[in-house]
Formats: C-alpha cells, sequence, structure tokens
C-alpha cells in the first residue's frame, strides 16, 4: 500500500511539474532583451558604457538616442555591418568608426531590442531576426 501511495505521489507531482512548465507563457521580446543585455556586455560595454551614454565626442549614446529610435533600419545596418561615417545624436555630430562585430541576425536583433529599451528608450515594435536579415548592405 505504501509503494501504491508513493507512486500516485510521484505521478501527482510529476504532473503538477509539467502542467506549471506548459502553463507559464513567456514574453519574445523580455526574452530578447534578456539575451541583449548578455551581448551588449559582451560587444558593446567598452564604447557605449554601462549606461548606453558613450563617451562625448566619441562614442555617441544611445541612452534617450533620437538617432537610434528614429533610424531604425540605419541602426540595424550599423550594427549588422559597422558603421562609419558622420551621424548626428541628439544633437551632436559623430564621425567616426564602428567595426563590424561578426553578430550573427538573431544576435543583432536580440542587442537592439535590449538597446532599443534601454536607458530611457522605449520600444513596442520588437526587431526580429527576419527584420535583420531582410536589410541589406
Amino acid at each position: 500500500m505504501k509503494i501504491l501511495f508513493a507512486f500516485v505521489l510521484i505521478i501527482l507531482s510529476a504532473s503538477s511539474i509539467s502542467n506549471q512548465k506548459t502553463n507559464y507563457s513567456t514574453d519574445p521580446l523580455q526574452e530578447s532583451i534578456q539575451r541583449g543585455s548578455y551581448i551588449y556586455t559582451d560587444f558593446c560595454i567598452n564604447c557605449h558604457m554601462p549606461n548606453g551614454e558613450g563617451v562625448e565626442e566619441v562614442y555617441p549614446p544611445l541612452a534617450k538616442s533620437d538617432y537610434l529610435m528614429n533610424n531604425r533600419e540605419e541602426s540595424i545596418k550599423g550594427l549588422k555591418y559597422g558603421q562609419e561615417g558622420e551621424i548626428i545624436v541628439n544633437g551632436k555630430t559623430y564621425n567616426g568608426f564602428m567595426a563590424p562585430l561578426g553578430l550573427s541576425d538573431d544576435e543583432v536583433a536580440d542587442v537592439m531590442n535590449y538597446i532599443t529599451n534601454s536607458w530611457g528608450n522605449k520600444n513596442d515594435k520588437m526587431i526580429t531576426k527576419e527584420e535583420v536579415s531582410n536589410i541589406k548592405k
């Protein structure tokens, strides 16, 4: 009897755990932002700083960035292929060079979702791997 009771208890516990996993809904944008935060730490933080404020007159800010938020395709292209030449960010001119980082399209999408939803930026329209893959040099 004890064995039967233990068996039933194990089955009920496993069923409960299984239901918890299947009933748990995730937010794809939040998952992308989380992955993007790791990529940002690995590839972007040295120039754009932990707070996204960049380095004045050298590396443009990503925090509260009008360029980033108003130039979606150009921002993705810059991250995907590198950036060179003059851009104006928050009223200041930057004329530098950012080498291509060698990120995959899904990594570009994730880091873009992170930076467009951090430091005062808000982007409700998720950037997808497909959107990034459609952007050509």
